[in-house]
């Protein structure tokens, strides 16, 4: 490409960062603060914290200052630059997304991608550039992280969520450790959303020295010469292969359950703003009748990623064979499948996410007490029900959760759960890039409408206080004396 050789162009970034200034400067952003401060037992109380500071979290930390609500701060459990898949568990060599997509640009020209490679390898250079490259991608939201001044905060994990009052508290570890106080909860935690790996009941119990997740940190080289087994043909599962072959496997199969492999990619087909903004207000049926069908066609991977695997010769794809069981011995794992027994070193499973928060610790809290679909919103005639789609949450109209039982847990109504567990309720707007922009608006749009009803009275007695005239009583003479004189005459 192009660009890989060419240093960046510093001094057209800066001329961008100029302009992107000018812009923020006429639009007003970010707005003036308007929430009232607010307390607990004497200890200052955050607006909104947003957990995950990966794209999602990053577009919704800047729709919310941009919103005037700027006692805002996003913690990420990540290292600075290291946030999101992109450089760790993301092992395509682009994104599947095309290039022009505006992603968490929140309506700004000078804040998308294009503005930031063209302003440092030219118009040339993007004419010429097929996919985004993972890792520029990744300097991309860095600087997009940078040049807003977003307040985020690395190194720090979430461990708890409790109530405390009529607020939230939630509990951090890592480079800062304590309770922190908030009035609305963003869990922005990407494509693992609410449970993390989906793990097959046939790999349980099995050695975790003889497979791995396709989103764990795997040891690539570790694998040279061995017999490596990968379960699907999404696009997680391609690229895991991909990279191992790359490593120097010395053999990888794809075991597909599938009969054909999935072609057509449905959901691109029909997007437009109709999608983007239409999805969330359709009755549940429709809802629940586009996801299933989406989920049952399956997005295909993209085609550079499987001839990234189809060019070595000493990789296989097994259609219709599926997983009966797995045993491990002393020569590895010995795979019954639909099509025979199959001899593997190692097995990596692209077997996606689950939104079951019963497995994560820092959930215990409010699990028990959140409503998912299962709980009435699905009925018997919007088809079969699907596993997935069942256990995801039923969220409200600004992405918060709701109670399975009305008034047990009063502090979901102020939790949102942006990511990609809301795709049933929204639509795909808080985890994939085409849409993360009006995600984070409808988000936003909902925190300012309840921050500002909670403090209804405040702003009531604010409107009765203010006292700056605009008028100073010198700009015109009362001439109602005179027509009485004139009368009198």
């Amino acid at each position: 490409m192009m660009h890989a050789s060419t240093p960046p162009n510093s001094t057209g970034l800066a001329a961008l960062e100029a302009r992107l200034a000018q812009d923020l400067d006429f639009l007003e952003l970010p707005a003036k603060p308007w929430v009232p401060e607010t307390r607990h037992e004497g200890t200052p109380v955050r607006d909104v914290v947003v957990i995950g500071a990966g794209m999602c979290g990053l577009a919704a930390t800047a729709r919310l200052v941009f919103a005037g609500i700027t006692n805002v701060v996003a913690y990420d459990a990540a290292p600075a630059g290291l946030e999101g898949p992109w450089v760790t568990f993301a092992r395509m060599q682009t994104l599947r997304s095309p290039k022009t997509l505006h992603g968490p640009a929140l309506g700004m020209p000078q804040l998308t991608f294009r503005a930031w490679f063209t302003a440092q390898w030219g118009v040339e250079a993007w004419q010429a550039l097929d996919k985004i490259p993972k890792d520029q991608w990744m300097h991309y939201l860095v600087w997009y992280r940078t040049v807003l001044a977003l307040p985020v905060r690395n190194d720090v994990c979430m461990t708890g969520i409790a109530p405390a009052g009529e607020f939230i508290a939630i509990d951090i570890e890592g480079a800062e450790t304590g309770r922190v106080l908030t009035r609305h909860l963003v869990l922005a935690t990407g494509r693992s959303g609410l449970g993390g790996f989906a793990v097959p009941d046939f790999l349980k119990g099995i050695d975790r020295a003889y497979w791995a997740h396709s989103a764990d940190e795997i040891d690539f080289d570790a694998l040279k010469g061995k017999r490596v087994a990968v379960i699907g043909a999404g696009a997680s599962s391609m690229d895991n292969a991909a990279t191992a072959l790359e490593a120097g496997a010395g053999s990888v199969d794809m075991l597909i359950r599938r009969k054909e492999m999935p072609r057509i990619n449905k959901m691109t087909g029909i997007g437009s703003q109709g999608v983007v903004h239409g999805m969330h207000q359709l009755p549940d049926i429709w809802k629940w009748k586009f996801v299933d069908y989406t989920a049952s066609t399956q997005t295909p991977p993209p085609s550079s990623s499987t001839r990234r695997v189809s060019r070595h010769s000493n990789s296989r794809f097994f259609l219709d064979c599926g997983i009966v069981g797995i045993r491990q011995d002393a020569e590895g794992l010995l795979i019954e499948t639909t099509q025979g027994a199959m001899r593997y070193d190692f097995l990596i499973a692209a077997t996606g996410f689950q939104n079951d928060l019963h497995g994560r610790t820092e959930f215990e809290a409010i699990a028990p007490h959140i409503r998912n679909w299962s709980d009435g919103r699905y009925t018997a005639e919007m088809g079969p029900p699907r596993m997935g789609m069942s256990e995801a949450p039923d969220l409200g109209p600004s992405f918060e959760f709701r109670e399975r039982v009305p008034g047990s847990c009063p502090m979901l109504a102020h939790i949102h759960c942006f990511n990609d567990a809301a795709t049933l309720t929204h639509g795909k707007v808080s985890g994939d890039i085409p849409a993360v922009s009006a995600g984070a608006d409808r988000l936003v749009r909902g925190i300012a409408a309840s921050l500002f009803a909670k403090d209804v009275e405040r702003h009531f007695d604010n409107l009765v206080a203010f006292d700056i005239p605009e008028l100073q009583g010198d700009e015109w003479v009362d001439s109602t004396p005179l027509l009485q004189k004139e009368i009198a005459l």
